[in-house]
C-alpha cells in the first residue's frame, strides 16, 4: 500500500494505492505522478465550481447574483444536487445555504489566511439558512439563491471529491485506492479492509478502525477554528439560528456508503446534539462530547488506539 501526500484546500491530501508495495514508501515515480495529477485536476475542477474564495467560481457568481438564476457548469449542478440531497436526508441539519452566516462569523477567506489575521473581528449573527429556497433549472443549467442567503458547499463537495478521486484512481491504475482529504476518507469498492486513523483533528491522537467500503468522515468544532476579539470561533453553523453550533458534542465521525453521505451525517450530528445518537442508530458512528468522552453506536467497529 504505497502512499503519497501533499497540502491543498488547507488540509492534508493523502492517496494510498493497494499495489503491494510497503505502506511507508511512495509509488513508483510514473505511478505517483499520474495519481497526483489525477487528484489535483479533479480538486481544481471542483474548486472552479464550488470555492467560496475564488471570485471566478460558479458558486461565487451565484452568490453575487442577487437571487437571479445564473448559468453554471455541469459539475456545479451535480455538486449542488449532492448538497441539496444531504439537506433533505438530514432534515435541513446539513444545509448548503449557510454562506452568509459563515461570513458573519468571520470565515470569509481561506482558513489559513483567517488564522493569520489579527483577532479584531467581532463575530456577528447570520441569517437562518433555508435550503428549500435554492432554485435549480437543470434543463438550462442554472442555479439561483435568494440574496439574503449564500451557498456554501464545503460540507459535501470535499467529501464528494474524495469519493470520485478514489473511484477514478482505482479505474485508472487497476488497484484498490484510498483518498483522504483531511477528515474525509473514501475508498474504492474492491473488497479491501483499509486501516484508517480517526481523530478529532489533523495530527492528533486517535483510533485506527477498518474501512471496507464507502467512506468515513469526521466533523468537529475543534478543527477549523480561528481567533476573534471575543474568543475562538469555529466553522460549523447551526442552520436554524445562523450561529456556530454549541451543542453537547464537539466531534462526530460516521461511516456510510459514501464519504459524501458520511460527511452530511457527521455535520448534522453536531447540529442534532442530544438527538444525534438516536438519529445515527442505523450507522456506525462515534461522538465525542465537550468533556472528551466518546459515545458510539452499536455498529462502530472495534479499533485500536493510536498515538
Amino acid at each position: 500500500m504505497s502512499a503519497l501526500q501533499w497540502r491543498d484546500w488547507s488540509c492534508t491530501v493523502r492517496v494510498v494505492l493497494g499495489d503491494g508495495r510497503p505502506a511507508d514508501v511512495v509509488p513508483e515515480a510514473p505511478v505517483a505522478e499520474r495519481a497526483e495529477l489525477l487528484v489535483r485536476r479533479l480538486m481544481d475542477d471542483v474548486a472552479r465550481s464550488a470555492s467560496r474564495f475564488r471570485s471566478d467560481s460558479d458558486l461565487s457568481r451565484v452568490n453575487h447574483a442577487g437571487g437571479r438564476l445564473i448559468p453554471v457548469r455541469r459539475l456545479t449542478l451535480e455538486l449542488v444536487d449532492v448538497a441539496l440531497d444531504a439537506a433533505s436526508r438530514t432534515a435541513g441539519a446539513c444545509d448548503p445555504t449557510v454562506g452568509r452566516a459563515l461570513a458573519a462569523v468571520g470565515y470569509d477567506v481561506d482558513i489559513d489566511e483567517l488564522r493569520n489575521r489579527a483577532p479584531s473581528v467581532v463575530p456577528q449573527v447570520g441569517s437562518p439558512a433555508d435550503w428549500t429556497a435554492v432554485r435549480v433549472d437543470r434543463e438550462l443549467g442554472r442555479v439561483g439563491v435568494p440574496s439574503a442567503l449564500a451557498l456554501d458547499l464545503g460540507a459535501t463537495a470535499k467529501a464528494w471529491t474524495a469519493d470520485r478521486a478514489a473511484e477514478r484512481l482505482a479505474r485508472s491504475h487497476g488497484v484498490p485506492a484510498l483518498v483522504a482529504l483531511g477528515g474525509d476518507v473514501a475508498v474504492s469498492d474492491d473488497g479491501w479492509s483499509w486501516p484508517v486513523l480517526v481523530s478529532e483533528h489533523e495530527g492528533g491522537t486517535g483510533e485506527v478502525i477498518p474501512l471496507e467500503r464507502g467512506g468515513v468522515a469526521t466533523s468537529s468544532t475543534t478543527g477549523r477554528t480561528w481567533p476573534t476579539s471575543v474568543g475562538t470561533a469555529h466553522h460549523l453553523i447551526d442552520p436554524r439560528s445562523g450561529r456556530p453550533v454549541a451543542g453537547c458534542f464537539r466531534t462526530a465521525t460516521v461511516l456510510a456508503s459514501s464519504c459524501a453521505e458520511a460527511n452530511a451525517l457527521s455535520t448534522a450530528a453536531l447540529v442534532w446534539g442530544t438527538e444525534a445518537p438516536a438519529r445515527l442508530s442505523g450507522y456506525a458512528a462515534r461522538l465525542v462530547d465537550d468533556e472528551g468522552r466518546a459515545v458510539t453506536t452499536d455498529g462502530w467497529p472495534q479499533g485500536e488506539v493510536a498515538a
